[in-house]
């Protein structure tokens, strides 16, 4: 009775609106009971670790997370430095980009962070040097135009088709005196005459032609060689397979004729020269004039007249040496005089000095 009147008394200063909210609430739940607090506590003691497992999970996921990204930004750099054949071409355009904004701009805080750890200004001036580097063939292909009419050996038939007959000419030769041992030596020269770039495949044909007393059956032509008699010819060393001939350029070719025997000399038949008759004065009587006449008409009384003994000396020899292009012309010729057997060494193809 007591807690109804205080309950009552506690009522007073409500509102009938008020009073009404609170009893439906009453209405809505008095048919709840409170749980058993054994089954509240089980709850509490499976729900807690549950929570507290999940939040330690999201802690660890973002700690491998932030991990991974501390790793694989420095693996990016490297591989945006590196040069090899396994780059990725777009990254290292990308970080190339980067780096010439950075030397010569001056580049940003923000480039400078995203090189990321790996990386270094003095790495970033290499990467520069190395894209700024030419290839091999360029540098051959521009010392080749730059050098108007020289030759270059460096360079392949694959540059230059090779050199037909209708592109080389002004062959030239030359021969010097024989030197103490009896050698003669000489030089093939052809040109390119033609306004294109072509390429000399072969030193053509070396050939020796006798002439007078010379004897073609000891008289050959054969190749140079280390260490050979013709000691004053080029060592084979010097000589190239292919030489890339730029407009006006030549090569040469050159030679030695090293004798084996002298000329013969003209045979003497009768060495005794015949006697040379005394001219004797003839007489003539004139008949019936009485008048005399004599003299002498230089000649002998019987009618013969003096003959000269042939010259004893050396017969007269020598040998023609010729170079003939590889593709048939043109062809040069030198003549080795007072040649009569020995042989012929040939050099290859050597580039004109």
């Amino acid at each position: 009775m007591g807690s109804g009147s205080a309950e009552g008394a506690g009522l007073e200063g409500l509102a009938s609106d008020e009073l009404a909210l609170r009893r439906m609430l009453h209405q809505a739940v008095q048919e709840l009971e409170p749980a058993d607090d054994d089954a509240v506590l089980q709850h509490l003691r499976r729900a807690v670790p549950v929570r507290r497992a999940r939040k330690r999970q999201a802690v660890v996921g973002m700690a491998a997370a932030a991990l991974f990204v501390g790793t694989a930004i420095p693996a990016l750099v490297h591989v945006s430095n590196s040069t090899g054949s396994d780059a990725d071409p777009s990254i290292a355009g990308h970080k190339t980009s980067q780096t010439q904004g950075g030397s010569s701009q001056g580049g940003s805080s923000q480039d400078s962070d995203a090189s990321g750890p790996g990386s270094s200004p003095g790495k970033d001036k290499e990467k520069d040097k190395e894209d700024k580097k030419e290839t091999p063939g360029e540098d051959k292909e521009e010392s080749g135009g730059a050098s108007t009419g020289g030759a270059e050996p460096t360079l392949s038939a694959a540059d230059a088709p090779a050199c037909t007959s209708t592109q080389l000419g002004n062959a030239t030769s030359n021969v010097g005196s024989p030197d103490a041992a009896g050698a003669v030596y000489g030089t093939f020269q052809i040109a390119n005459v033609s306004a294109a770039t072509c390429t000399v495949t072969g030193s053509g044909t070396v050939s020796a032609l006798p002439q007078g007393a010379a004897d073609a059956s000891k008289i050959q032509v054969v190749s140079h060689t280390s260490g050979g008699e013709a000691t004053g010819l080029p060592d084979p060393s010097a000589e190239v397979s292919t030489l890339v001939l730029q407009p006006g350029a030549a090569y040469e070719v050159k030679f030695a004729f090293v004798p084996s025997e002298t000329c013969p000399t003209v045979p003497d038949d009768d060495p005794t020269p015949p006697d040379e008759p005394t001219p004797t004065d003839g007489t003539t009587t004139g008949g019936d004039s009485g008048g005399t006449t004599s003299g002498s008409e230089g000649g002998t009384g019987d009618g013969t007249t003096t003959q000269l003994a042939p010259e004893e000396g050396v017969q007269d020899g020598s040998v023609v040496v010729s170079n003939t292009a590889e593709d048939g012309a043109p062809t040069a010729s030198a003549t080795v005089p007072d040649a009569c057997a020995g042989t012929v060494y040939r050099t290859g193809v050597l580039a004109a000095s």
